[in-house]
């Protein structure tokens, strides 16, 4: 599969091999088609207004919702709010939800490898709270302890957060099973960070027994600004809203105000029409492609790259087989510090990511301060794992002859 040509930055610069797509991945072109196409044809204030282009803005605004909601297997649109990412839809169940329900005396789980959004959310919340904040350990292999999650989770349990994908690290967490433990030990909401799955993985909200689902419309070919809360709709419905204004109201009296239905209860102020329309043009796109093909097709890559990789003396994969991660393989080389390896893979036009990936709690696990990561995405190719590997074979010579 080469969809390179797909995607103009891409296309225009021949000898960028771009592996950063973990961090955002590239736009294809019917993407910033739609974009371009929204303001141009369509551009006016949804739900505002009783002419017609405002009529068509809100009718493109609620096609994109629909066609969103179905990617994800989510029955009713109505429960998928938009946000600006994944960090503003946990920050909001966190705060509309959590205040609410979690007092002194509860606790919250989360794992020892959580992104920062999915860490610090949590751990404000029980600071904030009086909760108890317990961290679920990982092993040699960058898994989540199964067994220490089944004692940590108990009846005073009220959240457990947990990412789909590791951003750091590439695991896919077996998110059925963690569901599980949640079920059988308490009666918490179980809270699942989709940052790194929506992108690489065939997703069916209504089928995971999740309470919660989490994504970034930038990280799946979608502009960035523009993401989802998924929520199970008895959940929502007693959610305060945690933002006012706009469409998020219903009627407004001078000693009280109430509140509109969903989705608009939770999405106050005038709503990003024109980048929901995109994304839903991106999932368009995904799906022509196939997500379970677009999997394969990383797999493939990882395979390769990891391979060829550890070949290197003195390099260091972290994380699963490859078969149990997205696209992601994060390495250390020796002494060489990660920011200079990717400032050297840099001048070979090689573009990955260093340091904690904004996972600090996870590098103290791991027992280091960064690594290098390099993510795939559908538009790799065997010739930019050549370039990755290349380039940190030169790296290796340039710092030490012996690693080669």
């Amino acid at each position: 599969m080469n969809k390179r040509l797909d995607f103009p930055l891409l296309a225009s610069k021949a000898n960028l091999h771009y592996l950063d797509s973990a961090a955002s991945a590239q736009k294809p072109g019917v993407v910033l088609d739609a974009l371009r196409d929204y303001y141009i044809t369509s551009y006016s204030n949804p739900h505002r207004g009783a002419y017609e282009l405002s009529v068509h803005a809100t009718d493109r605004f609620h096609e994109a919702r629909n066609k969103i909601a179905k990617f994800f297997g989510v029955g009713d649109p109505d429960c998928l709010i938009f946000t600006r990412g994944t960090t503003e839809s946990l920050n909001l169940v966190a705060t509309a939800w959590g205040r609410s329900n979690v007092s002194s005396g509860d606790n919250i789980v989360i794992s020892g490898m959580e992104h920062h959004a999915n860490f610090v959310t949590w751990q404000s919340l029980a600071l904030a709270t009086g909760a108890e904040l317990r961290i679920c350990e990982i092993t040699d292999d960058c898994r989540l302890d199964l067994n220490q999650m089944k004692d940590l989770v108990d009846a005073d349990t009220k959240i457990v957060a947990v990412a789909h994908v590791s951003n750091a690290v590439g695991t896919i967490h077996p998110i059925a099973e963690i569901a599980q433990i949640v079920r059988a030990n308490s009666s918490a909401i179980f809270v699942c960070d989709g940052a790194q799955s929506a992108p690489h993985l065939s997703v069916s909200f209504d089928k995971m027994d999740v309470d919660f689902y989490a994504f970034s419309g930038h990280k799946m070919c979608g502009p960035m600004g523009i993401g989802g809360l998924i929520g199970k709709r008895h959940l929502l419905e007693a959610m305060d809203p945690y933002q006012f204004g706009g469409d998020m109201i219903e009627y407004v009296y001078d000693d009280h105000s109430t509140w509109n239905v969903l989705p608009y209860k939770l999405e106050a102020g005038t709503p990003n029409a024109a980048d929901a329309f995109a994304l839903g043009a991106a999932v368009d796109y995904l799906n022509a492609i196939g997500m379970d093909t677009i999997r394969s097709h990383e797999v493939e890559l990882l395979k390769l790259a990891q391979s060829e990789l550890e070949k290197i003396d003195g390099l260091k994969v972290y994380g699963p087989p490859a078969e149990e991660r997205s696209g992601v393989v994060s390495f250390t080389l020796a002494d060489v510090h990660p920011h200079d390896l990717a400032t050297i893979l840099d001048e070979h036009g090689v573009c990955i990511r260093a340091g904690h990936h904004c996972n600090q709690p996870l590098m103290r696990r791991l027992g280091v301060t960064a690594t290098a990561r390099a993510s795939f995405y559908l538009y790799n190719t065997k010739e930019d794992v050549e370039a990755l590997v290349a380039g940190v074979r030169h790296a290796a010579k340039l710092f030490s002859g012996t690693h080669a």
